[in-house]
Formats: C-alpha cells, structure tokens, sequence
C-alpha cells in the first residue's frame, strides 16, 4: 500500500532560480513521513515525541528532476522493511508522471532516553500489513 502525500511547491521552496533548494525537499519528506504516521499509523508526532521519537538514521536522495514554484509533486511513500525498531521508507516525488526525486531512508524508533526500542504492539501490527512485499 502506497501513500500519497502532495505537495505543491511554494516561494518558500524555491531559490533566486525558481528552482527547489535541494535541502527543502528534506523537510517536504518530513512533512510526508510526518502525515503517514498520523494518518496511516494512528501515531501523530504530537504524541510520538512525549515517548521517544522516529530519528532518520540513514538516507540516500537521487535527484532526478527539478521541481519550479507551482508544481504540484506527488510524494508517493512505501514501507520497505520493518525491523524490531527500524522502518525502512522509499519515497518517490513525482509530477505530471515525471520522478523528481527518490529517496531511501531508515527511521528508528527510540524511547526518551534516545534508544532504540520495539514499535508499539498497535505500531507494528499496522505495519507488517502495509510493507511492500509482504502479506
């Protein structure tokens, strides 16, 4: 099961060019990933930070494309892998049928102390239904 999260790119994003400044996009994952553990997980962030957190310990960003002021990108997000307390993510930024940008990534889910422990029974049962290639 895919998420799609748009996004239409605003002056914010953009640099003198018009163009999306590379580290903006990072935030639009954020945003994405973000919105996916409200929506999809039941976890908004608002509550996930009271107990710990889902630090990004790895990521790898193929930019394809570049995105103007006023597109309207689609980021398409699938689970890749879950481990005991890692979650592997690939989003795909895509408009009007042309890639933007890949992304690979590995969030960890941490208590407060910042150690990685096991996702929440409710957590983990959602997602070992929604990561690609699995049941």
């Amino acid at each position: 099961m895919s998420f799609v999260f748009p996004q239409k790119i605003l002056f914010k994003h953009c640099d003198p060019a018009g163009i999306v400044f590379f580290p903006r996009y990072f935030e639009m994952i954020n945003d994405c990933v973000e919105t996916f553990f409200d929506e999809v997980l039941g976890l908004p962030f608002e509550e996930l930070l009271r107990h710990g957190g889902v630090p990004t310990a790895e990521i790898s960003t193929r930019f394809t494309a570049p995105s103007r002021h006023g597109d309207k990108l689609a980021f398409i997000l699938d689970c890749t892998k879950l481990g005991r307390t890692s979650l592997g993510l690939e989003i795909v930024a895509t408009c009007k049928g042309e890639t933007r940008f890949i992304s690979n990534s590995t969030l960890v889910y941490v208590n407060r102390e910042g150690r990685p422990t096991p996702w929440p029974e409710h957590v983990a049962t959602t997602l070992q239904k929604i990561v690609k290639g699995g049941e």
